[in-house]
């Protein structure tokens, strides 16, 4: 039976998601705005910083794969207490590497045991959270993003030009060991799944996800919304400092502007998702998306209150999108089968963003001057997955929805 919490237990368990997918996805960005640093000092390419971002998500993906078979046959708290805490010792390796070798490898390390995290809090937010409010329940959850970006990136950087790139990776291990704490401390059991009296084996619950064609559009969508944005977001610093001119000091309020803006507009979107319905929203989102897309891989040239006004649209759109995105997909299995389903989906999505940043990679050149060339056809690969997300999402069946949902697309 799905666990009934008290309103306060339940702001306390999604704030508590918050806040470990916050050390999760700061892991993650924060190697983005670092890029300029890491090409200068250990003399790489475009192509090997590309693979320095995908080795995370990459064995990410690896991890979400292999976490499919187990899963279902724990409690979700047990399993949590367990990934998170080796989580935050990989990333506490990421700070003492000395080399890219090195930081390669402790990058691999970090994605094998992060790769669970996205997964295990959505599906504990499905779990817990009935459908007609999932979607302000994901926002609650997704407001992470916002407070990475806004608090969490900009600090990073901070102390990364006080102190050196190390430091940043310190910061989040230290962070994952007082959330392990506060996590030990609100989690309820969360073990429901396991006295299921559908409960199938192992095998048997991998085959029945894979063997369904709804499910199968679900991961569809979710690949191109991740794809759409990794394609350009990995060498955003690298292309503003490169060729817009933008000054060091100055990259910290992108990630101030844009995390302000999703942070104040995450709650509206949660609300707009539950009224008007997540197939519908994500659409729409997935549409705008191409805008602040391509704008920003064509830049150049502009003032800094341009630059910022395009990469603040560019964060708030995406984060945004990610909110219907997540409670539309999360809806497309049944219960019984929705930690398999959701492990897999992350694997989809960490290989997604894992395989679109090495693409970037390579489409994206230098001139004589430095500058990046063909950054603009990254753009444009990540508008067509964009537009078939939209698309796709329009041909999804979601459990729980009292009418199918239409497309608008």
């Amino acid at each position: 039976m799905t666990p009934t919490l008290t309103p306060r237990r339940e702001r306390w368990l999604l704030f508590t998601l918050a806040g470990i997918q916050f050390t999760h996805i700061l892991d993650f960005m924060i190697m983005m705005p670092l890029g300029p640093q890491f090409t200068a000092l250990f003399g790489i390419s475009n192509a090997q910083f590309g693979l320095l971002v995908s080795a995370y998500t990459l064995s990410a993906g690896v991890s979400g794969l292999m976490a499919s078979t187990y899963i279902d046959r724990f409690s979700r708290k047990q399993l949590l207490l367990t990934m998170y805490p080796l989580f935050g010792l990989a990333t506490l390796a990421c700070g003492l590497a000395p080399d890219y070798v090195w930081l390669m490898v402790a990058r691999v390390g970090a994605g094998l045991f992060g790769g669970v995290l996205s997964a295990l809090a959505q599906t504990i937010v499905a779990d817990v959270v009935p459908f007609e409010r999932r979607g302000r329940a994901m926002s609650v959850v997704m407001t992470s993003f916002s407070v990475s970006t806004v608090a969490g990136v900009p600090l990073g950087l901070f102390l990364a030009a006080q102190l050196n790139w190390h430091a940043p990776f310190f910061g989040i291990a230290l962070l994952v060991g007082l959330l392990s704490l506060g996590a030990w401390k609100t989690l309820p059991r969360l073990d429901a799944h396991l006295h299921h009296p559908e409960r199938t084996s192992v095998w048997r619950g991998i085959g029945q996800v894979l063997s369904e064609v709804n499910h199968l559009k679900a991961f569809g969508v979710s690949g191109l919304m991740m794809f759409a944005g990794f394609t350009v977001i990995p060498y955003i610093t690298i292309y503003l400092q490169s060729n817009a001119g933008m000054l060091t000091d100055e990259v910290p309020w992108i990630y101030l502007c844009g995390g302000l803006a999703t942070l104040l507009s995450a709650r509206y979107f949660g609300r707009l998702t539950d009224r008007v319905g997540k197939v519908q929203v994500f659409q729409r989102l997935a549409l705008l998306l191409v805008l602040p897309l391509m704008a920003t891989t064509l830049s150049q040239g502009l003032p800094l209150w341009g630059l910022l006004l395009i990469s603040t649209l560019l964060f708030t759109v995406m984060s945004g999108r990610m909110i219907p995105g997540m409670a539309m997909v999360s809806s497309a299995v049944e219960p019984r089968l929705r930690g398999t389903f959701m492990t897999l989906n992350s694997a989809v999505q960490s290989a997604s963003m894992g395989l679109a940043a090495l693409v970037g990679g390579l489409i994206i050149g230098r001139d004589a001057q430095g500058q990046l060339s063909f950054y603009w056809l990254a753009g444009l690969l990540g508008v067509c997955a964009s537009l078939l997300s939209a698309w796709l999402a329009g041909r999804l069946r979601l459990h729980g929805a009292s009418v199918p949902p239409k497309s608008t697309a």
